[in-house]
């Protein structure tokens, strides 16, 4: 299965079509950054915000699917298949067709909602994830959700990576759990001027009943 991952993702990248997609899409050095982190962290059950066109999913799961074991990967996306109101969509559905091609669709728990309305429910389940890649909302009240939620959700010093972050909006989301959270920054890069990515450890889950007067300026 690895195999057939790999082989899908390569070409996308071979025959020019995933630079066609950034910097909606990652390119190929963050996408292997997040694949050797996955890999690095035996990260089996993941969580994404942000389906888009799955050049991300597809970097995880062949990380994941190395790893072995029993295979989670959810993610979320209001529009694979729809629109904001006056908008086209972007995707038509591609993105769960790649999975497809890819043979991993089985793996995937797809969410058509977003990411802020489904991470608090997977919480309430009792969901417990090893690394989390965020790329959905890059407002700063989305990312602060998304990063509040998965770091909830993911098991203590689990791995929340953060794409983006040269926009102002989710490098500032990204600066409170780095004050107040006592999330650390273990690993950061860029694809030129568009993408910047930064690898963050999240603390323990006992920060969230801190003091109410607890609060760092960021």
């Amino acid at each position: 299965m690895t195999e057939r991952v790999t082989e899908v993702r390569e070409a996308l990248f071979a025959d020019g079509r995933a630079a066609e997609m950034f910097p909606v899409a990652i390119g190929l050095e963050e996408g292997l950054a997040v694949r050797d982190w996955v890999q690095r962290e035996g990260a089996r059950r993941t969580l994404e915000a942000g389906l888009g066109y799955a050049i991300s999913a597809l970097f995880i799961l062949e990380g994941s699917v190395a790893n072995g074991g029993d295979i989670r990967h959810v993610a979320c996306d209001p529009y694979q298949f729809q629109a904001l109101p006056g908008h086209r969509t972007r995707y038509g559905g591609i993105g769960l067709e790649r999975l497809e091609e890819a043979g991993i669709r089985e793996l995937v728990e797809f969410y058509e909602e977003e990411s802020q309305v489904v991470f608090p429910r997977l919480l309430a389940e009792g969901r417990t994830f090893d690394l989390a890649f965020l790329d959905a909302n890059h407002r700063f009240e989305g990312v602060f959700l998304d990063l509040i939620y998965s770091g909830r959700l993911l098991k203590e010093g689990g791995i929340v990576f953060a794409d983006d972050t040269q926009l102002p909006g989710v490098r500032r989301a990204v600066d409170f759990c780095l004050a107040n959270l006592g999330w650390t920054v273990e690993d950061e890069g860029a694809d030129g001027v568009l993408h910047e990515w930064l690898v963050l450890r999240t603390g323990s889950h006992g920060v969230y009943l801190r003091p109410f007067d607890a609060f760092v300026d960021f």
